[in-house]
């Protein structure tokens, strides 16, 4: 069989793939538009105001090692105090994700055929996305951070929360991020990134038809 044609062989319980011959080109240019459709419509939903906060899926709420400490505040009238902090850490999302653009469509341009090939022939329904996430995630935290980190200057309980939190790293209570305010808002505002860019994978294998385009119908068609 020419190398630039191949058949993907329907896996057993496949819900979107009838089995029909598609060139490389077309598993390419399917697997580039699904990603490029779905990375900017998460990140037109995510990075604007209330698109973290507003949304019950991704909004970030505090550390469960903070939760009591959170509760003793309100109880002695500091709630404005933890509303404020929980609210900085989500705006701060919402401002860091529109930085994700530019990698996003680099990387969607720089996938190669045997990727997409691979992409194509998985059944898991968030293959796309989560090939994305390990070219992205690094480099995207590396943007995030500091834009993070000026979001929630300013915010009295982001240094308390700090403070306490290396306490409790100390006494080996929390590991890794979540032992500093910055990075565990950067690395929630990059799980509820990928999960709304898994969840528009979702819908275009689901039904490409509703698509609207044609390379999307032609490779993830049924």
């Amino acid at each position: 069989m020419d190398r630039r044609e191949f058949t993907v062989a329907l896996a057993a319980g496949s819900p979107w793939w009838a089995g029909a011959a598609t060139s490389e080109a077309d598993a390419a240019a399917g697997v580039r538009a699904a990603l490029e459709r779905g990375a900017l419509a998460a990140v037109a939903q995510l990075g604007r105001a209330d698109g973290f906060l507003g949304n019950p899926q991704v909004r970030i709420g505090l550390p469960e090692h903070l939760k009591n400490a959170a509760k003793l505040l309100r109880a002695t009238g500091q709630g404005r105090k933890v509303d404020e902090l929980v609210t900085a850490m989500n705006r701060a999302a919402e401002a860091a994700v529109p930085q994700a653009k530019s990698l996003f469509v680099s990387t969607v341009k720089a996938i190669s055929v045997e990727d997409a090939l691979k992409l194509v022939r998985s059944s898991s329904a968030t293959a796309v996305t989560d090939f994305f996430a390990g070219k992205t995630r690094v480099p995207l935290a590396e943007k995030f951070l500091p834009i993070v980190t000026q979001a929630t200057q300013g915010v009295q309980l982001a240094d308390r929360y700090n403070a306490v939190a290396a306490k409790a790293a100390g006494l080996g209570l929390v590991k890794g991020d979540e032992a500093h305010v910055q990075k565990y808002v950067t690395g929630r505002a990059l799980d509820g990134l990928f999960l709304m860019i898994g969840e528009e994978e979702k819908k275009i294998r689901a039904d490409p038809v509703k698509t609207g385009s044609a390379i999307l119908r032609k490779v993830f068609g049924g």
